[in-house]
């Protein structure tokens, strides 16, 4: 089975909800806005019952180019990750 796609997600939701395909792609849109604008400022930006956004901070470390096993530096940075919630995953399985 195909993945969905954002057009056929967007109909899925408008028809779920008994709104427009515009007004769902809006929502999802802000909702979107909204995840960056609070992840930015607070670190996290929680989806009930999905799952949580989280800004972590990467460690500068050592690396290894694999073509020619030359040991590399690779800087520190900042990192977005998504930890599922366990209601996410208890009705997955």
């Amino acid at each position: 089975m195909a993945k969905m796609t954002k057009s056929q997600a967007m109909a899925a939701l408008s028809e779920m909800a008994g709104v427009s395909k515009k007004d769902a792609a809006m929502l999802v849109e802000k909702l979107v806005e909204l995840a960056y604008k609070e992840v930015k400022a607070n670190g996290e930006f929680v989806v009930p019952g999905l799952g949580k956004l989280v800004k972590v901070h990467r460690a500068a470390r050592q690396g290894r180019n694999p073509a020619t096993g030359e040991t590399i530096q690779i800087p520190a940075k900042t990192v977005l990750k998504f930890r599922v919630a366990k209601a996410a995953k208890d009705a997955l399985l």
